[in-house]
């Protein structure tokens, strides 16, 4: 029997991930590739993580037989499992064949979010696109009731219902309900949400007939006694999603070891930036004190959203959360006299008497607090604005009596609170927000002290609202979004004002530590929003006195200004656009590609009769990129949309030809209007990214300049970022502080960190006596942190800008600062620096970075290339591969052959299996 999990849960094993991922690192495992047919009809570009989510399950479709009829995604909150889920529903209907899919919920609010997820084109939640599109085949949505016995061509029919409803039709005869025969009929697709709660019988509570999970599982074999081929073998699927399932218990661990297809834990999500971070105001303030404090704050990040250039549309909004509906209504009414009583003078006052009360603690207030002191002469102004943007009208109570806030009427007020058109700034609510809510927005919640409860069950309530609070809002900054935080470790503190949810709770230890342990058992990292003080880094005064640091240089490359004149073709953008246009036909379920498939599959070329500049037009009307307005912005030497399509040194759309791969047997008389306009709304999507990516305004030459290192490297300040809910899962951005004085080689006393970081320090510092016995004068490691010089303009000059002609991975306008410099010099005089930069492999970002890399490698490949504009010529400029986890890319090795020193450190080469001699085989993470 297995262990209870609770005191390591690091151990828990899940054979479906870990053989999708043994599968997914292998060599000789084709890389499975997103399918057009998913990312053509979702209205949301998938994530990285979404993307490994489908590869994990169409590896459990297609490499394990049996395939697994049952499946579960455990991932967290915020991450867009119902974007997953759409996708699923894309996939099992194109590679599966499935038509008839049932959405399983637990409440009635999640029920409608749905409806509006998958049915409802016109809402703004909407998943889809407006025309679904699958081989040129439009695609109907159909929400029923009950699958039709005859079934229309090219249709999805989704039945929508509570788990309560479907347990209740299948265990109760009535008419026209679903009963056990309708799902035995047809195969049928479950995709059951927040499934932790069908699970009655891990919960000690099986009845052995009419529990939820009895019905699930009845419905799931209903099919699995029927043999044959074909149509008649499909078996009835099971796909759950949840965020909280409680593997520490033996019976959860038992039912979904085998079942666990994907995990993506709330603090993996959070770390890659996929959210808010999170803070708590602990006070022991009263309510009332609580409700001003938060509309100052909350006001306060409107107007640093301005400041900020932030779009208009930016509105932050505070929930005010009641154990009961009667205590909410009387927080609701009381909160309308505050800002009704609200005037300059007053607001004075209590400022002035919260500094005095909170002058120890609490960093973001403090900053509200400074803010509105400093404008005192407009709190007249500000007082108006207030009052304006809190109005009762502003207010939503969306509770009725049950305390269910998204069954009612206010569900729609609800789910639109970042529309412009929406002016509710506040919310008062009781708990029933842990499920359905998918605000983003939500930037304060405040908990009301009266009536609330401090037991676990509370707090847990508290830390699953705390988790939906935290999806990432992603605001405009000069009409460009994010959906992953811009702002971490920024001594500015924007990412405290604008990317930080705060919970403002009460300071009573028994209760704190509850919370605590509740946030923690959620995975969810949190910390208390104090005054984190500001860590000095100082360069070594040894290192000061050194000839390297009064006379030595670091060198980057120089950058210069692109005009925008000289985008005055196509071609200058990289794209190398004929007249005679060869595409690959979209030809059944896959793309035919000539080089991919010349093996297995006879091709033909045929030409396109019928194409003419009709098909660019509509391509373009269906690209959103290429609205005037917005193509402008990246073509500015167009006057017109007609010069863009016809204009000779652009599309030339009247003298394109159109000619096309398709398999032998191919009939050209088979090929259709929409064929033929999708062929050209992919060839315009690479288009565009093409003229993203290449209208560049500063690019990178191969002149390198010399920066005085006693300039560059200077004392400076930052902050440790603490979290007191952080639990085992991944730790390695972990930023601590590590003292340094003992490692001469490195110049500051201190080191602030991440794991990863800290690792490469320590992996040079195995070497440090290798190289010294080859460069007698100086071996230095300089960490290069942007926090050095984030406000002044020399941050502009230590970077690396991309000169090389032809890069594998895009050309990128923003410069970029290796983390690490190793500093060599020799009693010849002859310095040499290596750009070293330390790189999560489990990092969502990864593939999005390998420019930088490229970048690091050009260097060291084409030294010859190289002017310098000090004239010097003993100077020797390269980069590593990215270090990963126990330099499982072997940077060491490349190290130690680039700076010809010999490894005495361990022996042989072969004695240590991370050291530079190693094979690649022999590299294992730690």
């Amino acid at each position: 029997m297995v262990k209870s999990k609770k005191s390591s849960p690091q151990v828990l094993r899940f054979p479906l991930v870990e053989q999708a991922e043994y599968a997914d690192s292998s060599l000789f495992q084709h890389a499975w590739e997103l399918p057009r047919y998913i990312s053509n009809n979702l209205i949301h570009t998938l994530r990285p993580y979404q993307e490994q989510a489908l590869s994990n399950y169409n590896f459990t479709q297609t490499q394990i037989k049996p395939s697994p009829q049952h499946v579960l995604f455990n991932m967290a909150t915020g991450s867009g499992k119902t974007d997953l889920m759409a996708a699923l529903i894309l996939y099992l209907y194109q590679e599966k064949g499935y038509r008839n899919f049932l959405f399983t919920v637990n409440t009635n609010s999640v029920l409608m979010k749905t409806i509006d997820n998958l049915i409802n084109s016109d809402s703004e939640k909407y998943m889809f696109t407006n025309n679904i599109e699958i081989d040129g085949q439009h695609i109907t949505i159909q929400q029923v009731n009950r699958y039709p016995r005859i079934q229309q061509e090219n249709t999805l029919y989704i039945k929508l219902a509570t788990v309560q409803t479907i347990s209740s039709d299948l265990f109760t005869l009535k008419e026209n309900t679903m009963g056990l025969a309708d799902y035995e009929r047809t195969p049928v697709a479950v995709l059951a949400d927040e499934a932790h709660h069908y699970s009655a019988s891990t919960k000690s509570e099986r009845e052995a007939e009419h529990t939820w999970e009895s019905a699930i599982s009845k419905i799931l074999t209903a099919r699995d006694f029927i043999t044959g081929n074909g149509e008649a073998t499909k078996k009835n699927l099971l796909l759950e999603f949840t965020a909280t399932v409680d593997f520490d218990k033996d019976t959860i661990y038992n039912k979904y070891r085998d079942k666990v297809v994907y995990r993506y834990p709330l603090s993996q999500f959070m770390r890659d930036g996929y959210s808010k971070q999170v803070k708590r105001i602990e006070t022991s303030a009263s309510d009332d004190d609580k409700m001003l404090n938060v509309v100052l704050l909350s006001q306060f990040r409107k107007y640093r959203a301005k400041m900020e250039n932030v779009s208009s549309t930016f509105k932050p909004i505070v929930m005010f959360k009641s154990a009961k509906v009667a205590v909410s209504r009387k927080a609701n009414n009381r909160f309308n006299e505050i800002i009704v009583g609200l005037n300059a003078k007053n607001l004075k006052t209590f400022i002035e008497r919260q500094q005095l009360l909170d002058s120890n603690d609490n960093a973001v207030l403090e900053l509200a607090y400074r803010f509105y002191m400093r404008n005192e002469a407009d709190l007249f102004k500000i007082v108006g604005e207030i009052k304006h943007d809190f109005n009762p009208k502003n207010v939503l109570n969306a509770n009725d009596a049950s305390g269910n806030m998204l069954e009612k009427g206010q569900y729609q007020a609800l789910n639109t609170l970042e529309n412009p058109n929406n002016f509710y700034r506040v919310v008062f609510a009781v708990a029933k927000l842990t499920e359905g809510w998918d605000v983003l927005n939500l930037y304060d919640i405040v908990r009301i002290s009266e009536d609330a409860k401090a037991n676990k069950g509370a707090t847990m309530v508290e830390a699953q609202l705390i988790g939906r609070g935290a999806r990432y809002y992603p605001f405009e900054i000069d009409g460009k979004k994010s959906y992953q935080r811009r702002f971490d470790n920024d001594p500015s503190n924007r990412q405290l004002i604008l990317e930080t949810l705060h919970y403002h709770t009460m300071n009573e230890p028994q209760y704190l530590k509850q919370l605590v342990g509740s946030l923690k058992q959620m995975d969810l990292p949190t910390g208390k929003d104090t005054k984190n003080p500001l860590e000095e880094i100082k360069v070594k005064s040894a290192f000061k006195k050194t000839d390297v640091y009064r006379n030595g240089k670091i060198y980057y490359n120089e950058s210069i200004d692109v005009p925008e004149s000289y985008f005055d073709s196509i071609q200058k953008y990289g794209i190398d656009h004929k007249q005679d246009i060869q595409r690959n036909l979209n030809y059944g379920s896959r793309e035919v590609n000539y080089q991919a498939y010349s093996d297995a599959v006879e091709t033909k070329t045929i030409s396109v009769p019928r194409f003419d500049d009709r098909y660019v037009k509509k391509a373009i009307q269906k690209l959103e990129f290429y609205h005037f307005d917005n193509l402008r912005q990246f073509v500015p030497c167009i006057q017109s949309m007609s010069e863009f399509i016809y204009g000779e040194h652009w599309l030339n759309a009247r003298h394109l030809r159109l000619f096309l791969t398709v398999p032998v047997e191919y009939r050209e008389s088979n090929l259709t209007p929409d064929e033929i306009l999708a062929v050209i709304v992919s060839l315009l999507k690479e288009y565009q990214i093409k003229i993203q990516t290449g209208f560049i305004k500063k690019r990178g030459t191969n002149r390198f300049i010399g920066y005085p290192i006693r300039d560059y490297l200077s004392d400076y300040k930052k902050r440790v970022p603490e979290y007191d809910t952080q639990t085992q899962y991944d730790k390695t951005q972990d930023i601590k502080i590590y003292e340094m004085d003992e490692n001469a080689f490195y110049v500051y006393d201190k080191a602030i960190v991440n794991r990863l970081e800290y690792e490469l320090i320590e992996r040079v510092k195995g070497h440090v006596l290798e190289l010294q016995a080859k460069y007698h004068e100086a071996v230095y490691l300089f960490r290069m942190d942007e926090t050095m010089h984030r406000e002044s303009a020399k941050s502009d000059a230590l970077k690396l800008h991309q000169y090389e002609q032809n890069p594998e991975h895009g050309i990128h306008l923003t410069g970029y600062q290796p983390d690490f410099i190793l500093f060599l010099e020799d009693t010849n005089d002859f310095y040499f620096q290596i750009f070293i930069e330390p790189k999560g492999m489990s990092g969502e970002r990864f593939e999005g970075e390998l420019w930088k890399e490229e970048l690091l490698l050009y260097m060291t490949n084409h030294q010859a290339e190289m002017e310098f504009a000090d004239a010097e010529s003993n100077v020797q400029i390269s980069g590593l591969k990215f270090y990963t986890a126990g330099d499982g890319r072997g940077t060491m090795e490349q190290l130690s052959k680039l700076t010809g020193i010999q490894s005495t450190l361990y022996g042989t080469k072969r004695e240590h299996p991370y050291d530079m001699g190693a094979e690649k085989d022999d590299i294992k993470p730690e």
